[in-house]
């Protein structure tokens, strides 16, 4: 691995001049890392990503890769190693809307991370007519009916055909054939009042479709149930399982509790570790089963495992409650680093992989 590194660090000099050793070390994160990919890449072997980058991306990696500036080896190297670590590992990885915001909001502005997403909860489809093309034509029919008519022709005009026809349909005559006829006569569109309808589309139209989807029940109630203590959350399953056992066990399957945390890779616990407070550890240890004590003893090194033990035979009784908020603090710094890409954390049954 270190030659394959020496000859992508070497490449990457070559091609953009941006290691230089008197450079200062800091974090490279999000666009900033797979603008250093690419260029590592090169031309031949990074064209076939560089095609499949919608506009956006292709605005933010090229942006992060004019300003990024001069690196150094340690930072290039770092970049290069988490990405060859990941893509040879069996882990995999599986992704979400809340997952994507996250990460989103990690290196851009929130009015755009906000924009984003609301495109991307809508219907599917790389740009705003592929989008329009999966709306449901009653949906899509009856916002149309009250725009211009010449608005809808142009509307009509750019998505697909059996889609338009299903949405013509739906008008009553009257409007069905002014609208027709508008698109009879209908020369090329500028450029600018299309991208005025398109901005239209996108503010009036898909942000309110967008917040119209009702997000899935049970994640969300598995979110609030991961936020009570212990009792609480075990009482309330109770009843739950004898009122609606399916509904228990999906809120179950889907909740990410201490336990779980047990299930990381080492270079994963030893992530977690080195930034979680050294005195909740030694509470949320105390009311850990012996096997996850010994997970986590094991990714320390053998004096910190030793200081932690010595803590906690002197520490005496610890109140439920306290336990139930160190290990809780644990398990959000978690699902924080694994948002942010730098760790990889297991739901508790099967062997998938997912990142919160």
């Amino acid at each position: 691995m270190a030659t394959a590194l020496a000859q992508a660090q070497a490449a990457l000099g070559t091609r953009a001049g941006i290691i230089n050793q008197n450079a200062q070390k800091r974090e490279l994160k999000g666009a900033e890392r797979v603008a250093v990919l690419l260029l590592a890449l090169g031309d031949k072997y990074g064209m076939p990503i560089w095609s499949k980058l919608d506009e956006l991306e292709l605005k933010e990696i090229s942006q992060a890769m004019a300003t990024m500036g001069a690196l150094t080896t340690e930072m290039i190297e770092e970049v290069l190693v988490d990405f060859v670590t990941r893509v040879t590992s069996n882990q995999s990885m599986a992704g979400g809307f809340e997952t994507t915001e996250r990460l989103l909001a990690s290196f851009m502005d929130a009015d755009k991370v906000t924009s984003i997403m609301e495109e991307i909860r809508g219907p599917a489809g790389r740009n705003m007519w592929e989008k329009l093309s999966n709306v449901q034509e009653n949906v899509l029919a009856n916002y149309l009916k009250n725009e211009y008519p010449q608005t809808t022709a142009v509307v009509l005009s750019k998505i697909r055909s059996d889609h338009a026809a299903k949405v013509l349909s739906l008008f009553p005559d009257e409007l069905a054939l002014e609208v027709i006829n508008r698109m009879l006569k209908m020369e090329s569109v500028q450029k600018d009042i299309l991208e005025k309808v398109e901005q239209t589309l996108r503010v009036e139209f898909m942000s309110n479709l967008s917040h119209t989807r009702r997000r899935d029940s049970h994640e969300m109630m598995a979110e609030i149930f991961n936020n009570f203590d212990r009792q609480t959350e075990a009482r309330f399953l109770t009843a739950l399982e004898e009122d609606a056992r399916d509904s228990a066990e999906r809120i179950k399957a889907l909740m990410f509790t201490f336990e779980d945390l047990g299930r990381m890779d080492a270079a994963s616990c030893q992530t977690v570790l080195r930034q979680f407070d050294p005195a909740k550890l030694t509470i949320a240890l105390k009311g850990a089963s012996e096997t996850l004590r010994d997970f986590f003893f094991g990714n320390m090194s053998s004096r910190q495992a030793q200081n932690v033990r010595e803590e906690m035979e002197v520490m005496g009784p610890v109140r439920l409650r306290e336990v139930d908020e160190a290990q809780m603090a644990m398990v959000n710094l978690a699902k924080d680093l694994a948002a942010k890409g730098e760790i990889i954390l297991s739901k508790s049954k099967g062997d998938d992989e997912v990142v919160f």
